[in-house]
């Protein structure tokens, strides 16, 4: 197992763009180089089959899709996060984009399927697991 699991390794290279603009309070998501569809996970384009991207910033703007909430670690290291909110959220920008995030700033019961939700930047960090890195969550949209 890597050092530092399970914090993502943020110069692993296909993902390296996302943890730089996280570090910088930003979301950037890859656009295939072909079509222009939002991809994620930047492997595939499911619309062309292109395999280069390139990463944009997005508005962090979204909706609430699915959710749920967790309340048994699965890992020793989630051990102090539970229970929170685990949660797909699609894009303002392409709905047929969906980021696995967490939600922060609410509660279980106030969340609804199709709520509006805005990006926000904390840091990620797990028990016992030296470091944290800043990481996109979500959280209600301010009204």
């Amino acid at each position: 197992m890597r050092a530092g699991f399970p914090l993502p390794d943020v110069t692993w290279e296909p993902l390296r763009p996302l943890w730089a603009a996280a570090a910088r309070g930003e979301l950037h998501l890859p656009r295939c180089s072909s079509c222009a569809r939002i991809c994620w996970y930047p492997e595939t384009c499911p619309d062309c089959g292109e395999t280069t991207f390139s990463w944009e910033p997005m508005s962090g703007r979204g909706r609430l899709f699915t959710w749920v909430v967790v309340r048994h670690a699965f890992l020793p290291q989630y051990k102090g996060l539970v229970p929170f909110v685990s949660a797909l959220v699609t894009l303002e920008e392409d709905e047929r984009v969906r980021l696995a995030t967490r939600i922060v700033d609410a509660a279980p019961a106030d969340l609804r399927i199709g709520q509006p939700v805005e990006v926000c930047f904390q840091p990620l960090s797990f028990d016992g697991v030296d470091g944290t890195v800043p990481a996109p969550f979500f959280r209600p949209a301010a009204t």
